[in-house]
């Protein structure tokens, strides 16, 4: 069995945490190839997310135009609603065979639900009951979320986990970057596009992206069957072979087996890790609406100023995930997770309403909203300057409560975009140390099944909350939300430990 020292975890992004004289050792090199394949079928899973994103609104109401704003939320939902299926089912399959089978098979369920995206035009009708199929089926081939983190989280030892887990983060949080950045560079193609007659395939600016995911994906099944191999190691980062375990392995699997894994500590897990997918689901799905009634943006403006701070606030959370790294040696998982959720309500916190200045109400664009709907397109054209702008006069609340300045929406994203991303990573790190060396498929597949939960729920909470009752009402629910699970995490403080810290063979 080949020997192994454990790394130190302030390693640079994507880095081996190893020490030279481990690049000598052919298992150790083959594990880390390995762990970056995962890195990469990361990546894509966030890109496979968000790079229809920022079209796929114009492209549903381009193939089916009986669909509205209500059936695109659940457009949206269905990509998690697949995941969420699908996660336990991969998790699960991954514990009893090979990882490669379960990655591959829902690698290959990805390409395929991204090419049956780029042909739903083709139907004569239901065209957006397709396009919903399509994206439901995307997130199922996005299951597999579950077998990578349980992959890394087996094939690193406590020390090296923290810092893979980072930098997994980092490759999730890139692609949620890179994801709109490729769709609109793709959107030069134009609508039109051109036709490839032969497969009867329209490549344009809606199809483009959904194409490129799948070529991306195909690329990510080759690195998995040629590249990715089996590795297991121990806490200590001894590589535990599947064959012909050593006296040594036998004796670790022995006592492992007899010993159980703390199930209220799984359980606190992910419940900490639901509210901290749903509160960043609020966080995005409230961004563009409160800004538009806030700031009186247009929906251009709001497309673009939010899409630059949500670019800005990805690129703070790589910078945090390096910092997380660091902070996690020297002071614990625990304390960085505490402080991440202290740090995401002091952000919602600051959006509370207050002062004397109140929002600008659509009133005075009533009469426009008459002669908009009375006149033709055509003749006011797509960028007409009559679009109505303010808080709508629909929503009762804008009457009487105070405008939330641009200086807190900013500070709020601030803030935000270095809380979450701590408590992102020191969640399922966290968990993985709890479940120990024990196979983690299934238990990542409900853990990752949690957070597509949240995902789905959130949007419908604050769509509801913020439309009928405001902002107020909106984000003090959100602040005792994150003081719930600030109470929750403290009254359980002392469970939230390592397995193999639990049962003595390690010291904390």
């Amino acid at each position: 069995m080949s020997q192994f020292v454990d790394s130190d975890d302030t390693t640079p992004l994507l880095g081996d945490d190893a020490c030279s004289d481990d690049y000598q050792d052919e298992d150790y090199k083959s594990r880390w190839r390995s762990i970056r394949v995962m890195y990469f079928t990361m990546f894509l899973s966030s890109v496979g997310f968000t790079i229809v994103i920022t079209s796929l609104w114009p492209y549903l109401q381009r193939v089916d135009d009986t669909a509205n704003a209500s059936f695109l939320g659940w457009v949206v939902a269905a990509y998690s609603l697949g995941q969420m299926v699908a996660s336990p089912i991969f998790g699960l399959w991954s514990n009893y065979r090979p990882r490669r089978e379960p990655l591959a098979c829902s690698i290959l369920i990805n390409v395929s639900a991204n090419i049956y995206y780029a042909y739903v035009y083709l139907p004569r009708n239901n065209n957006k009951f397709h396009m919903l199929l399509s994206r439901a089926f995307v997130g199922f081939g996005a299951g597999n979320v579950a077998v990578v983190r349980s992959y890394v989280a087996g094939a690193t030892s406590l020390k090296e986990r923290t810092g893979a887990m980072a930098n997994m983060s980092a490759c999730q949080a890139l692609g949620f970057i890179l994801g709109p950045a490729l769709g609109a560079c793709l959107s030069f193609i134009g609508e039109r596009g051109v036709m490839a007659k032969f497969i009867d395939l329209q490549l344009n600016m809606y199809t483009a992206p959904a194409l490129l995911a799948a070529a991306f994906g195909v690329i990510n099944i080759l690195l998995v069957l040629f590249l990715l191999r089996e590795h297991r190691v121990d806490d200590h980062g001894r590589h535990l072979r599947a064959i012909n375990y050593t006296s040594e392995d036998r004796e670790y699997l022995d006592e492992e087996s007899q010993e159980s894994i703390d199930q209220v500590a799984v359980l606190t897990s992910n419940i900490l890790f639901f509210i901290v997918m749903f509160i960043f689901a609020v966080f995005e799905t409230i961004a563009t609406p409160l800004s538009m009634d806030m700031f009186a943006w247009t929906r251009k403006e709001a497309v673009l100023y939010n899409g630059i701070i949500i670019c800005c606030i990805g690129f703070e959370s790589i910078l945090v995930f390096l910092v997380v790294k660091v902070a996690s040696q020297r002071v614990g998982d625990r304390p960085v997770l505490l402080a991440g959720l202290a740090i995401i309500f002091c952000g919602f916190f600051i959006l509370l309403p207050w002062g004397n200045h109140y929002p600008k109400i659509q009133w005075a664009d009533l009469k426009n909203n008459t002669l908009l709907s009375q006149m033709s397109i055509a003749t006011l054209g797509s960028n007409s300057t009559l679009e109505p702008t303010g808080c709508p006069y629909e929503q009762t609340w804008c009457q009487y409560t105070p405008a939330i300045y641009l200086a807190q929406y900013i500070s709020s994203d601030i803030l935000i975009g270095v809380g979450y991303p701590a408590c992102n990573v020191m969640s399922y790190t966290l968990y993985s140390k709890i479940l120990g060396p024990k196979p983690q498929g299934v238990y990542m597949g409900w853990l990752t099944a949690s957070g597509s939960g949240a995902r789905t729920l959130g949007p419908v909470f604050v769509s509801q909350v913020y439309t009928i009752l405001g902002p107020r009402w909106a984000f003090s629910l959100i602040c005792g939300l994150m003081v719930a699970s600030i109470i929750l995490l403290t009254a359980f403080y002392h469970r939230l430990i390592a397995f193999s810290v639990r049962h003595g063979r390690v010291v904390e």
